[in-house]
């Protein structure tokens, strides 16, 4: 790993901050769900629907141990599927207008910094108490999301 680099996983060659470049201003729905939570099939496809028929464009990050639900997640006009990017520079961009995140807590952090409205969707440990903090104490910065059972 570079010294520069801090991500956890080597970004995706796919060119994410390219394709957000070509996006206007707070037009991009952000979705990634951390590095350690594994997404299930339902869940996955709930999402993918959502995504598609919000008429928005996004990036998801999916990681490569997640793909195996046997889910068709491919980019398509509006959407692009990348494995992991460098989620500061995502967050930073000005085409992001929406961060769909687990709520853990470097993503809370990030989110906070760059100023990015959050929609929360916890998996488990620490991220609902994340979530709550979010609602209550950032005057409507993030807004939790009850974590549905599937």
């Amino acid at each position: 790993m570079d010294s520069k680099d801090n991500d956890l996983f080597k970004p995706d060659n796919k060119g994410c901050m390219e394709w957000l470049e070509l996006k206007p201003e707070r037009s991009v729905v952000y979705v990634s769900f951390g590095s350690i939570a594994v997404i299930k099939k339902q869940q996955l496809e709930e999402i993918l629907w959502g995504l598609r028929e919000s008429g928005r464009p996004y990036p998801w990050v999916v990681r490569k141990d997640n793909r195996e639900e046997g889910v068709e997640l491919e980019d398509g006009e509006d959407g692009m599927v990348v494995e992991w990017c460098s989620q500061v520079k995502v967050l930073s961009h000005p085409s992001v207008g929406c961060f769909v995140t687990h709520c853990g807590w470097n993503s809370t952090l990030e989110s906070l910094v760059s100023g990015v409205p959050t929609k929360g969707v916890r998996q488990w440990t620490d991220q609902g108490t994340n979530a709550k903090l979010m609602e209550m104490w950032a005057m409507g910065w993030g807004v939790r999301l009850t974590k549905r059972e599937f």
